[in-house]
């Protein structure tokens, strides 16, 4: 268990921010008392978003004086197991998961629940019947779904073919390929030759889209369920020569997903805000605490980041000239 944490909490302060005393990032001063603490494993630390939405958490959380113990499950639910088994051990106040497989986390929410811990879902849902989650905070991964299909349609002009980069192991993907699969599916110039697992990862990514495009010479466009399975695309994309004719839209607008899409490997990137759900996702167990009634559903709307919005973004300035 110790190893499964050590390597978690390295990866932690790899995203750019520093530990607290223990090595955690608590959110209250040393020595202080916390008013809660709250147990967070997320589903991976190598990705700019779920950093960003644990830094969320971890800063709206000292603002109540809470404790903030963050790890990761690294896409492995049996790590996640692990971390929420410690969570159980440790009696935090609550427990927030972005689950590593939705459906085989029900056990450990279910050991919560018996163990009268609180359970909150941020960015990734739970699927398992039988286990209660309080709430669950995220992007309204279903309407952005429909924004990737509509950044698609118009990408490749209402024709042509289009290949999917999935992960349908999370909720969270499920509901974007839903979303975009209900839109596609009404514009009769594009044709979806096929949905590929691509684990949400980089070099997975790129693997498919190399096989994709030696199996489909003339296709014309990917929709990537993330920033790094889009930017993985655009590697293989590139390295095939194909770049002025296939065309890619990801989902995160994550820092390299904006600059890609200012250096043209991306045609648009869909807007999430994990800032703002890891906040939500405090201010729901703040309410839930105080015996307030806590809404089961928290959705926050997506937009459509296209190269306009990169060219006029002051956060990728430094870029300019190079």
């Amino acid at each position: 268990m110790k190893a499964i944490l050590s390597i978690s909490l390295i990866i932690f302060a790899g995203c750019g921010r520093p530990a607290g005393s223990d090595g955690q990032g608590k959110g209250v001063e040393d020595g202080a008392k916390p008013d809660a603490t709250i147990g967070v494993s997320v589903l991976t630390l190598t990705n700019p978003f779920f950093c960003e939405l644990a830094d969320a958490m971890k800063s709206e959380g000292a603002k109540h004086n809470f404790e903030v113990i963050v790890t990761s499950g690294e896409y492995n639910v049996a790590n996640q197991k692990n971390q929420i088994n410690d969570f159980i051990v440790k009696q935090v106040d609550a427990i927030v998961l972005c689950p590593c497989d939705s459906r085989a986390i029900g056990t450990s929410i279910g050991a919560a629940n018996a163990a009268g811990i609180p359970v909150f879902t941020a960015d990734i849902a739970c699927l398992a019947k039988g286990v209660k989650v309080v709430s669950h905070v995220a992007t309204d991964n279903l309407g952005g779904g429909r924004k990737a299909a509509e950044a698609v349609i118009e990408m490749l002009g209402g024709t042509g073919k289009v290949a999917v980069i999935d992960f349908p192991e999370v909720e969270s993907v499920i509901l974007r390929t839903t979303g975009f699969k209900e839109v596609i599916s009404k514009a009769p110039g594009i044709e979806v030759v096929g949905y590929w697992p691509g684990g949400g990862d980089r070099g997975k990514s790129f693997k498919a889209a190399e096989d994709i495009l030696q199996s489909y010479s003339d296709l014309d466009g990917f929709f990537a369920i993330n920033d790094p399975s889009g930017l993985g695309v655009a590697t293989a994309v590139e390295k095939a020569g194909k770049s002025d004719r296939v065309k890619i839209v990801s989902f995160d607008a994550q820092p390299d997903g904006r600059k890609g899409v200012k250096e043209g490997k991306l045609y648009a990137t869909i807007v999430q805000y994990p800032d703002k759900i890891g906040r939500k996702t405090i201010d729901a167990i703040v309410r839930y605490m105080a015996g307030e009634e806590v809404e089961p559903e928290i959705l926050i709307p997506c937009t459509i980041y296209r190269k306009a919005h990169a060219d006029a973004d002051p956060t990728l300035a430094a870029d300019k000239g190079q």
